[in-house]
This record gives structure tokens, sequence and C-alpha cells, in this order.
């Protein structure tokens, strides 16, 4: 009898940070700064990316990423259920769903680069890094949906 995979035989909280940090597919739609209406909580996203982004979608600091950015959330399977804003590809927010990951997702496809060449990654929606723009500017980098 085949074993079941970890991601639908365990919670977010039962996995080892190994298995939690397999989950994350390096799509970065996350390292895209957003903006927030404080009146009604709805986020929108821009096509602004953080400047610790490198060309493979991957975080040159992921280490040191919350020191370096003190804006950047580092995620944790507790904190999953307040995080709305996570894409609806994410397979973070997939998983608390009870939903299946996208067949693109390197854990499906056995593919490191796979979102990338689903075109499910932020390589194709960015225009602009964050160090290259005045943060008073953001909004006009909201992305059109």
């Amino acid at each position: 009898m085949a074993q079941e995979v970890f991601w639908r035989s365990k919670t977010l909280d039962q996995m080892t940070s190994i298995e939690w940090e397999s989950l994350c597919d390096g799509c970065a739609l996350c390292c895209l700064h957003k903006i927030e209406d404080e009146d009604t909580q709805e986020v929108f996203y821009t096509t602004v990316v953080c400047h610790l982004m490198d060309d493979s979608c991957r975080c040159t600091q992921y280490e040191k990423r919350t020191e370096l950015v003190p804006s950047c959330v580092k995620l944790r399977p507790e904190d999953v259920e307040a995080f709305h804003w996570l894409p609806p590809t994410c397979a973070y927010r997939l998983i608390y769903e009870g939903q299946p990951l996208p067949e693109w997702h390197p854990l499906i496809s056995g593919k490191e680069n796979s979102v990338i060449d689903a075109g499910a990654s932020v390589l194709h929606i960015y225009s602009v890094k964050d160090n290259e723009i005045s943060e008073d500017d953001l909004i006009d980098y909201v992305l059109d949906e």
C-alpha cells in the first residue's frame, strides 16, 4: 500500500520544518508589496517586488530577510488563517483550506522551476523592485486583476 504524501496526511501544525518549507512553491507572490484598505481590509497586490528577490524567485537573504526587511513576514503554521492576503495558489493557504496542490507545484511535478515554467510566479507580474521607487509611489503600481 502506497504511503499518503505528508501534505495530505498531516495538518500544517504537524509538519516538520523541512516539510513546511517544502510547501513553498517558489512563486514569490508573497514578495510583492501589498496595500490594505484600512476601512474594508481588502488587500491589493502591486507590481513592486522586494529588492532581495533574485531572477529565480528566491530570496537572496532568506535566513536574514526579516532583519533586513522588517515588513517581511515569516509565515508560521499558527498564522496561516490570519494571512488572508496569501495568493489563492499558495500551498500554505491551499492545504489550510483542504484543497489540492496545483499540478505545477514542485512537490507534484518533481521539478524545482515548474512554477516559473507554468507562468505562475512573480516573474510574470512584477515591474520594479522596491528599492527603485519611493514608498509614496506604491499606489501607482497596484496590480489590475
